[in-house]
């Protein structure tokens, strides 16, 4: 099995690289600050560190580390950031333009490059959020963009028809975005995150790896069940 993750550097891509290898899939990663775990499994690990926020060489990054992959056979888009929880009003637009080359262009180079290339991919799930219907107040730019990362996987269905390609809301996952919002943000001012802060340290937020494990045993069955294009918050499975 060939599966290309970004963001695996940390968190649930870290968890998804773990995961996969003890299904013997061999992984193709590209991260920022790259995998921890290349050193001790070259052999099934192949890592580019790459900014994604550089959208000019992005696709250099994919040329140089999938040089000598046939096919894909999943493809898990998960790099993304968060923002800061504040009012949108108070959001910088160019912290925005910023949060939404990582969040949601990248992705579309990445879809892009595949099409191009012409490498036959068999599932592509991208990593989007209860967020991006929510529209919880203080989340504004983080919605926006797992709002518009939806939008363009049901727009892109219609052009990759070899493909079943997913957005996925994967529940609560306790990774480094949590220390933000479980320390730093008020949970009176934006009452949302109290619930996170609840979760933290229980059965209901399992941290990247089991998240991962958890997501992959729902794909085959989403992949003959939902429409390619669509939408699922493993919640609600």
């Amino acid at each position: 099995m060939n599966v290309l993750i970004t963001g695996n550097s940390s968190g649930l891509g870290l968890g998804f690289t773990e995961a996969l290898m003890d299904r013997e899939a061999i992984v193709w990663g590209m991260s920022r600050r790259g995998c921890p775990l290349k050193p001790r499994y070259d052999d099934v690990i192949r890592d580019r560190q790459q900014d994604l926020g550089d959208l000019n060489r992005l696709a250099e990054g994919l040329d140089r580390l999938l040089s000598d992959c046939l096919r894909l056979d999943l493809v898990i888009l998960n790099a993304g950031i968060l923002g800061r929880i504040q009012d949108l009003a108070d959001t910088d637009v160019h912290d925005l333009e910023h949060l939404m080359r990582v969040n949601v262009w990248s992705n579309k180079l990445i879809l892009d490059w595949l099409i191009e290339r012409q490498l036959p991919v068999d599932q592509v799930v991208a990593i989007s959020s209860g967020a991006a219907v929510n529209m919880s107040y203080g989340w504004g730019a983080y919605s926006l963009s797992k709002a518009a990362l939806n939008n363009l996987v049901r727009l892109y269905a219609h052009e990759m028809p070899d493909t079943h390609l997913l957005a996925l809301a994967p529940g609560l996952v306790d990774t480094a975005m949590q220390d933000y919002l479980c320390g730093e943000v008020d949970s009176e001012e934006f009452p949302s995150v109290q619930k996170l802060k609840d979760a933290r340290g229980t059965e209901h937020m399992p941290d990247g790896h089991a998240a991962a494990e958890q997501i992959l045993d729902c794909l085959p069955r989403l992949r003959d069940q939902s429409p390619s294009g669509d939408f699922v918050d493993i919640r609600q499975l």
